[in-house]
């Protein structure tokens, strides 16, 4: 894989569910024109530093695999596992169900029963609230479509995948494009606030509404994955998650300033299908609708993908003894890995019940501790790993951009625990529970040391 294949990887990574959802909820949190642009201009910068800072690692460990190779040699096996058995719930399931649900907005906008907002609350109440409605059962009936397609081979899918993430892309450059040439916007907008509907104080808010933004920007580590299929990896590397990282930075501002020149961040508010939401009012209803469905086919793209992938993650890892041997039981006939993609499914499925916020902010606050505990790694590595790489890029005013990024993680972590204690709780047992299956299950069974060398 060469240059352009690996940055390709790394934007239609990055390109998911929160740019097509989070604005509408980001406008109700942080209530001015300029703070929304600006969380995503943070959002790009700490993608950014996070992006060298594994590029460091990528070209020492040209390895595949990501955080599991880093933290299993960093911490040791147990470690390992927990970063595979975090993937299967906040890594992939949830982001999926997510996705399934942004796309049942989607097309609420033509069956407005399909709206999250209708479905009916079953069970709890606030944060912990079961829901179930047709968004729900739109967002199963996605996933078990795609699921299906999984299991019987990977090449019917892969072309299906070529097709919707091209097909992403390009919608977003149509809308940005034509938004502002053809769309009936207006550059007043950027200067009216909007009522916040949160009570929280500001500052502590930036850091919960900059994990959905974290979460947009999620992927931008994807190449890291492959990193042995890489053409000359200590340079490609880096430039891929660099170079791919910007280019989504740029995508996502413009997006936004779209939004923004649509309606007035009061009139945002809360909504979800936010791109058809702008799209109405810069084009009326018609050509709205036709925007919608081709974000709603954007969204397919976007689940598509993590169905696919998710499995052979779990496959991989439990080929090493890091995750149960289920996972990588192949069916004779279609050379699929069954048993971890029907179990994907089903986790799937019971997580949209979640309301949509709190599946965005449970996904956030989890990859994020991973992400940190990553770059934490590379400080151990540079000491006490003899002829280690050191990239230039991230040796520069060393180690600032390292301490920058744990920073900001550690302060999102912080501010979450403290305003979404339940969320974080979750994240708290998703944790726990995966060093308690490693311990008492694959340990015992003499598995689960893919990697004996640590620091």
């Amino acid at each position: 894989m060469g240059l352009f294949s690996a940055t390709a990887l790394v934007v239609s990574n990055m390109i998911g569910t929160v740019i097509f959802t989070g604005t509408g909820f980001l406008a109700g949190q942080l209530g001015t024109p300029n703070l929304v642009l600006s969380i995503w201009v943070v959002g790009g910068i700490v993608a950014f530093l996070g992006a060298i800072c594994y590029s460091e690692l990528g070209i020492n460990f040209p390895s595949s695999g990501g955080e599991y190779v880093y933290l299993t040699r960093a911490f040791g096996p147990t470690w390992g596992f927990m970063t595979g058995w975090a993937s299967f719930f906040a890594g992939f399931s949830a982001p999926i169900a997510a996705a399934a649900l942004a796309f049942s907005e989607y097309l609420g906008h033509f069956f407005p029963a399909l709206s999250q907002e209708n479905a009916r609350v079953i069970a709890g109440s606030g944060e912990w609230q079961i829901r179930l409605g047709g968004a729900q059962a739109v967002a199963c009936g996605l996933v078990a479509v795609f699921t299906i397609l999984n299991i019987f081979g990977v090449q019917r899918v892969a072309r299906v995948q070529n097709v919707l993430t091209a097909t992403k892309v390009l919608v977003l450059l149509a809308f940005i494009v034509l938004g502002f040439t053809m769309g009936s916007g207006s550059t007043s907008n950027f200067a009216m606030t909007a009522t916040r509907d949160v009570s929280t104080p500001l500052i502590a808010q930036f850091a919960i509404s900059l994990v959905w933004v974290y979460v947009a920007y999620s992927g931008w580590n994807a190449a890291t994955y492959v990193a042995e299929e890489l053409r000359q990896p200590a340079r490609n590397l880096p430039m891929a998650l660099g170079i791919g990282t910007a280019l989504v930075t740029v995508l996502y501002l413009l997006l936004n300033l779209v939004f923004l020149y649509a309606a007035p961040l009061e009139d945002m508010k809360g909504k979800e299908a936010v791109g058809a939401f702008a799209a109405s009012r810069l084009f009326g209803p018609e050509i709205a609708g036709i925007f919608a469905g081709l974000m709603a086919l954007s969204l397919m793209s976007t689940v598509n993908a993590m169905v696919t992938i998710g499995p052979r993650v779990y496959y991989a890892m439990a080929g090493n003894g890091a995750f149960p041997a289920i996972a990588g039981k192949v069916h004779p006939r279609f050379h699929t890995p069954v048993a971890a993609i029907v179990a994907q499914a089903i986790c799937t499925m019971l997580m949209t019940l979640t309301p949509f916020p709190q599946l965005v902010v449970y996904i956030g606050i989890t990859l994020n501790f991973f992400t940190v505990m990553s770059v934490i790694s590379m400080f151990l590595f540079r000491r006490r790993r003899p002829g280690w790489q050191k990239l230039r890029v991230v040796s520069f005013a060393y180690p600032l951009f390292p301490v920058l990024f744990i920073l900001v993680g550690t302060w999102m972590t912080y501010q979450g625990i403290v305003l979404k204690p339940y969320i974080a709780l979750a994240t708290g047992i998703t944790l726990g529970t995966g060093a308690l299956v490693y311990h008492l299950r694959l340990r015992s069974r003499g598995s689960g040391n893919p990697v004996v060398e640590t620091y």
